[in-house]
């Protein structure tokens, strides 16, 4: 079976992840999850890049070779990261890994084979902070005549070297018409029309490799020089996969079966990189280009970019330790229009967290189950004839998950969220108007209490599959509550296509009221 292929871009080892990276990454993980729900094949992929000026430079500050520096950072912030936000990538590259560098040297021996490889000179400025040539157009000069990385704030270096080049010149018109002909090839509107603008330019050659750079992997025609660091970095997604193994290999038919990438997701600062150079690369080596390269916004703190350069950098692990992973998932992709930039503050994140989980799901799970123990010794009665409210709230899952499931596909993870939580604020206010407690008081509404309770049970079943994708760790608690577990089976192994059909919680399950979901928190002692 074809798998689904989602990437995260492969990060900068220069310093620890703070939650600019970790929001990439929980994006991919929400959004394979979702797929996986849906019973499909899925291959989830992230790494770390460790090579390139900016490793190199940052090992050598830190006194140790730049070896010495990825390991320790890969292994003790980098691969724990990824525990902290509960990812469940099934690969994590290195681009120090031996697969990797003879995948990357095969890469550019077809390329040169084919003729897109050329010797020539280059003189031109240089952001390290990018690991970037830059055009004319992507630097700002002061008024003292100094040349600026707008990105970085911090001035180029002027390079001049002699190295090999891309031909990229030669693939503008063939990549004007992909995306012509495939504009969801690049994702959202508004880098599909910068992408564009860019192409109809006209593309220049640009450098696939440094003489000046010692920390790389080396090119097999010339020793001399090191493959640039993007054109090493970009070649993980396949590298990872099996590219470069050998023929009939098993790791060359699961390259077979997962290229080509789904869903590359990228911050919207390396949306070149990956729109334009990769697909051109791609082209040039005679391989099939990515379906869709999406490109979310930036995050911001404080009106800046989320940044270590810039010292706005925050570390997952702050949030996680007060919230909860499963709160910090929710929130990342609740609170921001992904695609769009979106603000972080510790004041917005609380308040969502206290009203929409704490006090919205959470209650609703809480006093749900605790019913059930109260009024029929935790075991789920059968429900007797439904009424308006019954029916009303069993159409609106129907809806629901219609369109929770169009929104998730099409990585619109707010709207998606919106939607459940449209959901749960519909049963709490059932169970608001139904007053079970005041129907447990009259015998003679036994029938109606029971099919009171049943409703709650079961809609917290669907809530349950619906939100697992996100909140992975307080939905399986849940689930072992409601006694789903023991008569449906394993969270994971339910479908989101069949969420919707009614009255699969068996009557006479038991129910237990658990640990609450989201507990009250004390207030933070550092706040951002």
């Amino acid at each position: 079976m074809a798998a689904y292929y989602v990437t995260t871009p492969i990060y900068y080892v220069n310093d620890a992840p703070h939650i600019g990276h970790a929001y990439t990454t929980t994006a991919g993980d929400v959004l394979t999850r979702w797929h996986r729900q849906r019973g499909e094949s899925v291959w989830y992929q992230t790494g770390v890049d460790e090579h390139g000026t900016k490793v190199q430079r940052a090992a050598e500050a830190a006194g140790v070779s730049p070896q010495e520096w990825c390991d320790r950072l890969v292994s003790q912030a980098w691969i724990p990261v990824l525990d902290t936000i509960d990812a469940a990538n099934d690969g994590f590259i290195r681009t120090t890994q031996e697969q990797h560098r003879l995948g990357v040297q095969r890469f550019w021996e077809v390329v040169r084979d084919n003729g897109y490889v050329y010797q020539a000179d280059y003189e031109g400025p240089y952001c390290v902070g990018c690991e970037e040539f830059k055009l004319p157009g992507d630097v700002v000069t002061t008024d003292d005549g100094t040349i600026m990385c707008p990105v970085h704030d911090r001035p180029v270096e002027m390079l001049s070297e002699a190295n090999w080049f891309f031909r990229l010149s030669a693939f503008t018109e063939a990549l004007i018409s992909h995306y012509e002909n495939d504009p969801s090839a690049i994702e959202p509107v508004s880098a599909h029309n910068e992408v564009m603008s860019f192409l109809r330019q006209g593309l220049r050659d640009i450098s696939m490799s440094r003489s000046s750079v010692t920390w790389g992997i080396g090119l097999p025609w010339d020793e001399k020089q090191v493959t640039y660091v993007w054109f090493d970095a970009l070649l993980n997604y396949i590298t990872a996969i099996g590219y470069g193994t050998e023929p009939g290999s098993e790791q060359a038919m699961e390259f077979e079966r997962i290229w080509p990438a789904d869903v590359h997701l990228v911050g919207k600062d390396i949306l070149r990189f990956h729109a334009v150079y990769w697909p051109a690369m791609l082209m040039a080596a005679g391989l099939a280009l990515p379906r869709k390269v999406f490109a979310h916004g930036w995050l911001l703190v404080g009106g800046e970019k989320m940044s270590k350069t810039r010292l706005t950098g925050i570390a997952p692990e702050f949030i996680v330790d007060h919230f909860g992973s499963d709160a910090f998932r929710y929130y990342f992709m609740r609170a921001i229009n992904f695609g769009h930039d979106g603000s972080f503050s510790w004041e917005d994140m609380n308040a969502r967290y206290t009203s929409e989980l704490a006090n919205g799901l959470g209650n609703l799970a809480s006093r749900g189950t605790a019913m059930v123990e109260r009024y029929r010794n935790g075991v789920l009665p059968a429900a007797g004839p439904p009424t308006d409210a019954e029916t009303h709230l069993q159409t609106l899952l129907l809806s629901t998950v219609e369109r929770c499931d169009e929104r998730m596909l099409a990585l619109d993870f707010a709207e998606g969220i919106a939607a459940i939580r449209e959901y749960v604020e519909a049963v709490n206010l059932y169970v608001t108007e139904q007053q079970p407690w005041a129907l447990a008081k009259d015998d003679a509404q036994a029938e109606r209490l029971n099919s009171v309770l049943y409703t709650i049970i079961e809609s917290l079943r669907a809530i349950c599959v619906l939100y697992f994708p996100v909140m992975p760790k307080a939905m399986a608690a849940l689930w072992q509550s409601l006694g789903a577990h023991a008569a449906l089976g394993e969270i994971a192994d339910q479908r989101i296509q069949s969420t919707a059909q009614w009255g699969q919680m068996p009557a006479g399950t038991v129910v237990s009221k658990g640990e609450n979901l989201f507990p009250r928190l004390a207030d933070a002692d550092v706040q951002s």
